[in-house]
């Protein structure tokens, strides 16, 4: 994908209105506050599991579902077994870009994501949505994530849940300095407000440089216990690609972000925290790459923001749970 391509604005399926009853039976009444953005790419069979079960969901979300190039007939399964989901076929793989464009055809105020491999517990997204309701300083809720077929908690929630970060007084939930994309609903105005995803990370780490930007916005980012994603990871996955493009990710937010002094500790840190391989060098070299383009958009967190990433420092050092730079 060009850095600059601009992703078509032209790819959504005409379909029923998604809230039309569906015959046999009709959805449950919908909630107008919350919709859902899923992205995929050739796992059809996923993707046609995660809209059966969010069609099944009490909130009877409004549904847009990003085909990223599938070559696997991803797009027809879906228009054959789920027209009443919006189908945004595109001939590229966008990557989280994908959610942008979803995104830009929505109306409701708020924004569900979710992965093919990941679903939402019934009754989250209306819980999410009264607790946006209640505080406007909220732009992102980010879930408690059951790993499935086990029924665990992954890792992350013991970080989320003890997050260092000082956010504003009386927040709903911890205040977190990212967020996990797939078990997340965001604020539509607040996203759209800063850009969205970074069209150049593509997938990788790529919320860190938006809740960056979020929180030098103004926003705060919470974890909220009583929200559940189930997540079952797909065997189907690039695990090269996604280690590559998270080293590069990391050191470009950085890079982007961080004033001086902290840039250089932490770009040390992470180059020392890699393995010798091939892979780790393709990162970096991508990275290095990317310099030109990097130096043009720098623009140092303000201090209010970069005070989040201060108080993550030992808990990105000590974390094995969510690391995309290994």
């Amino acid at each position: 994908m060009s850095d600059n391509r601009t992703p078509p604005d032209d790819l959504t399926d005409a379909a029923p209105a998604p809230h039309a009853a569906p015959a046999p039976g009709a959805r449950p009444a919908a909630d107008p506050r919350v919709a859902v953005v899923v992205i995929t790419h050739n796992r059809r069979d996923e993707a046609l599991l995660a809209l059966a079960r969010l069609r099944d969901l009490p909130e009877a979300p409004e549904v847009v579902v990003v085909d990223n190039g599938s070559t696997d007939g991803t797009a027809d399964a879906i228009r054959r077994d789920h027209p009443w989901a919006r189908l945004i076929a595109s001939p590229d793989n966008l990557g989280a870009i994908g959610r942008n464009v979803a995104v830009r055809t929505l109306t409701t105020p708020y924004v569900a994501f979710c992965d093919d491999d990941t679903w939402w517990e019934p009754g989250s997204l209306r819980r999410a949505a009264d607790v946006l309701d209640a505080d406007p300083r909220v732009a992102v809720l980010t879930a408690r994530i059951v790993v499935e077929p086990r029924g665990t908690e992954d890792p992350i929630v013991a970080e989320l849940r003890d997050s260092p970060v000082q956010g504003a007084p009386g927040l709903p939930g911890p205040a977190l300095g990212s967020f996990l994309a797939g078990a997340s609903v965001l604020r539509r105005d607040a996203f759209e407000g800063v850009g969205g995803f970074h069209p150049r990370l593509w997938l990788g780490g790529e919320e860190e440089l938006l809740a960056a930007d979020l929180a030098a916005a103004g926003w705060e980012l919470c974890y909220l216990e009583d929200l559940t994603v189930h997540h079952q990871a797909s065997r189907a996955r690039d695990s090269v690609r996604r280690r590559r493009d998270g080293i590069r990710n990391t050191l470009w937010f950085t890079w982007l972000r961080r004033p001086v002094r902290p840039m250089l500790r932490r770009t040390v840190e992470v180059l020392r925290s890699l393995p010798r391989d091939r892979v780790s060098l393709a990162g970096v070299a991508l990275a290095l790459r990317g310099l030109p383009w990097v130096l043009r958009e720098r623009r140092p967190l303000p201090e209010h923001a970069e005070s989040r990433f201060r108080a993550l420092a030992e808990a990105q050092r000590a974390s094995t749970a969510r690391n995309y730079t290994r």
